[in-house]
């Protein structure tokens, strides 16, 4: 099975690299794109709340979790994003589908283990801007990826402590072309930014048992503030265009642009719940991100600020019954949540947030308490007032989290 499994991870790490847009949304123009849901889609059926970790499932937001791992697991999702973009004249709509991460988790004892790739942020937009004398289309595409390795130590049987360490990497580019009426040519500006930097995350986790069965779960992590680096280049181009719309290049010219450095903000997580393990958990989080320092890679836009990101989820689930034999449904795990995000995108003097209820099902497949999990999200983005776009969305998510045991101690009589 390992020798499989490391084919399968870079397959699909491959496909991470090319295929990691997943988004429309216009408000992925801003910064490095849209923050793509760094969590599992069991994490992401529950409001996106990491503050609960068991020894089945990964824990890719808090890195302490992993230590709690008892089976070697790996998995892997993707999702479907279907988005309405509203303004106050028109509507469109538009569908994605992306892969989510791939990741392997190896407990050691007190030790644990865990690898991966994810894409982290995406760009992927169509706009146009229509004037009296002209139109002038803007598109872009790309995203950061990012590659992980964690290791965490369970310090106690109720403290744990994880850091992982992140190589993030990928490419943005951002195409302008401008056209007026009357004029057979038009004038193209393609911007393309190569970003590579590195970050790591710290985490803790304390789990404390009360009476009645109950246990206690709370987190803190902590991502410091790091440095990336942009490697710019810009490139502007005459074109000729047929009645048959068909484009040629008359003239192409790379204009020098410097390569820039750009403070990717620190942020931290607090989260706790209270549960019964094995049969219900309900907890909540807040996290602060300090995008307010954060800079656009290589051109000011006027109409923009960037202010500090708040995030608040609330979630949990629900298992009837754990160990039941004769009803498969009793044994399901039943999530759901809600989370409303302040997003620090501020465009037109109004502010970006972001709301979504989920909900989902762990269904178990297997004898080694692997499972499928299936996830939906209802939500909205923005608002269609002062000139933005409100975008209304349904993501469907699937997960596989299959486990194995590698090490296993073998006697002999």
């Amino acid at each position: 099975m390992l020798r499989n499994l490391f084919i399968v991870f870079i397959l699909l790490g491959i496909g991470v690299s090319q295929a990691q847009e997943g988004t429309v949304s216009p408000y992925s123009f801003y910064g490095i794109g849209t923050l793509k849901f760094k969590g599992t889609a069991e994490n992401r059926s529950m409001g996106g709340i990491s503050v609960y970790s068991d020894s089945i499932h990964l824990n890719i937001q808090n890195p302490a979790g992993i230590a709690n791992l008892r089976l070697v697991d790996f998995t892997i999702a993707a999702s479907h994003k279907r988005e309405t973009l509203n303004t106050e004249t028109q509507q469109e709509t538009a569908s994605t589908t992306s892969l989510d991460y791939v990741a392997v988790g190896i407990p050691m004892g007190r030790f644990g283990a865990s690898f991966g790739l994810i894409p982290y942020t995406a760009v992927g937009y169509q706009l146009q801007d229509d004037a009296p004398t002209g139109t002038t289309q803007y598109t872009g595409t790309g995203g950061l990826n990012k590659a992980f390795l964690t290791v965490a130590y369970r310090i106690t049987d109720e403290l744990s402590f994880g850091v992982d360490g992140n190589y993030n990497f990928g490419n943005i580019e951002n195409i302008a072309t401008a056209r007026q009426d009357g004029i057979q040519y038009s004038t193209r500006e393609q911007n393309r930014s190569d970003l590579l930097g590195f970050s790591f995350n710290l985490g803790v986790s304390y789990q404390k048992k009360l009476k009645d069965n109950l246990t206690l779960f709370t987190e803190l992590t902590y991502t410091p503030e790091t440095d990336f680096t942009s490697e710019n280049s810009r490139n502007i181009s005459t074109l000729l265009e047929s009645d048959t719309g068909a484009e040629a290049v008359i003239d192409s010219r790379d204009i020098k642009v410097g390569d820039t450095n750009f403070t990717f903000p620190s942020q931290w997580t607090i989260g706790a719940g209270i549960g019964e393990v094995k049969s219900w958990f309900i907890g909540a989080e807040y996290t602060d991100q300090k995008t307010s320092n954060f800079t656009n890679r290589t051109f000011d836009i006027s109409n923009v600020e960037f202010k500090d990101a708040s995030k608040y989820r609330i979630g949990g689930f629900y298992i009837p019954n754990y160990n039941s034999l004769g009803n498969y449904w009793q044994r399901v795990v039943y999530r759901g949540g809600f989370r409303f995000e302040e997003t620090g995108i501020n465009v037109n003097g109004q502010d970006i947030n972001e709301f979504g209820i989920s909900f989902g099902v762990g269904l178990p497949v297997g004898r080694l308490f692997s499972n499928v999990n299936i996830g939906f999200e209802i939500g909205t983005r923005g608002t269609k007032d002062f000139g933005l776009v409100k975008e209304n969305f349904f993501n469907t998510f699937l997960s596989l989290s299959l486990n194995d045991r590698w090490f296993e101690k073998r006697y002999y009589e």
